[in-house]
């Protein structure tokens, strides 16, 4: 389980962003005490075209960069621990620059960047946060210190609601969050770092999804961000499946869907339960070839259940029902019954009956599995 999942997608969505950009290290660790920036940004690369992709956060990358993204509205505290690391990693940059017999420009210090999806006015006014003049191109929502600290906040509900602004708007919260992520889906399918965003907001979702099932009563706000994230999945399936379509080839539309299924079956079960059993990859190709809307209902079922990384017993189970159920319709009770014996198999066997299940009768079946148990 991750314990922070908002904390671990904002830096692994940053990481992504702007690694094409320059050098990235997530929570790099300041001298003089136990504390890590989130994200330590070094520009080594000028792609304008990229950068004028990002929008606002391509306006970010000009300069060395700390990057603190909050889940929740910052407070006093908070803004003042930023400060003290940024203060930190500057000493320690001059030290080093010192030994070296160098000197560090304005310009080659870094700036800190605290992005909050909210900041009251009394906060802003308490450490004399500023609006930059209209020639600087900031746009709305953007406050900095003086010069001096190199300082600068971004309240991401204040932004506008444009292009330029949607890749900081997705690490906002609430409808905020939602309206920006469903322009992403609408962007076109070969879009740079599209793809790459939807998989960190899918693992995202698998990440809440533990977290909600392993808490009581859970957060609201993390129950309706999971609800919105169900329709990525159901895109990701119809992308491939629209692959397949444009190569002409009805077997490769249904190839490129079973595959998307089972990766994100894949996916779905190692962020939830752990690492996977043989015995339970074993299904993976029958459960790839269910329709889609049997699919999404069996990850709904599967989502329900409890979380223990030492029996799979109810994840295969459900999932030998949803296999068998494809094949035979609705299940009598021997057949159910028989389940324990399908699931004694071993991994090997188990692949092997899977894979000849499209030419067995239930009467075949049966006789199969009750040999087995003999």
């Amino acid at each position: 389980m991750t314990k922070f999942p908002h904390d671990q997608f904002a830096k692994e969505y940053l990481r992504e962003l702007l690694s094409p950009l320059g050098e990235v290290e997530t929570s790099k660790d300041v001298s003089a005490q136990v504390r890590e920036i989130d994200i330590w940004f070094k520009p080594t690369s000028v792609s304008p075209e990229y950068v004028e992709n990002l929008g606002l956060l391509g306006q970010m990358t000009a300069t060395v960069a700390a990057i603190e993204p909050f889940r929740n509205a910052v407070n006093t505290e908070d803004i003042f621990s930023c400060v003290v690391k940024l203060l930190n990693t500057r000493a320690e940059l001059l030290r080093r620059a010192n030994r070296e017999e160098q000197r560090l420009e304005s310009q080659q210090l870094p700036r800190l960047w605290i992005l909050t999806p909210t900041a009251s006015e009394a906060l802003l006014s308490s450490f004399n946060f500023m609006v930059p003049e209209e020639s600087e191109g900031w746009g709305r929502g953007v406050y900095f210190l003086s010069e001096v600290w190199r300082v600068g906040l971004i309240a991401i509900h204040q932004l506008p609601n444009v292009p330029e602004t949607m890749w900081l708007r997705i690490l906002g919260k609430g409808k905020v969050q939602q309206g920006a992520i469903a322009e992403l889906t609408r962007l076109p399918v070969d879009s740079p770092l599209r793809a790459s965003t939807l998989e960190l907001l899918y693992n995202l979702q698998a990440n809440l999804q533990v977290n909600l099932a392993a808490s009581a009563p859970g957060n609201q706000e993390d129950k309706e961000l999971v609800m919105a994230l169900v329709p990525l999945l159901q895109q990701k399936i119809d992308e491939a499946t629209q692959q397949g379509r444009e190569e002409g080839r009805e077997e490769g539309r249904e190839e490129g869907r079973e595959e998307a299924q089972r990766l994100i079956l894949q996916n779905f079960l190692q962020v939830r339960f752990g690492e996977l059993d043989a015995q339970t990859s074993a299904f993976f190709s029958s459960v790839s070839a269910l329709p889609v809307g049997e699919f999404t209902m069996l990850l709904v079922q599967l989502s329900t259940l409890p979380i223990a990384s030492s029996d799979r017993q109810q994840v295969q189970t459900l999932i030998a029902e949803n296999v068998l159920r494809k094949r035979f319709g609705q299940l009598e009770v021997n057949t159910v019954n028989l389940i324990p014996n399908l699931l004694a198999l071993s991994a090997e066997n188990l692949s092997l009956l899977l894979s000849q299940l499209p030419d067995l009768s239930i009467e075949e079946l049966i006789a199969r599995l009750e040999n087995s148990s003999l």
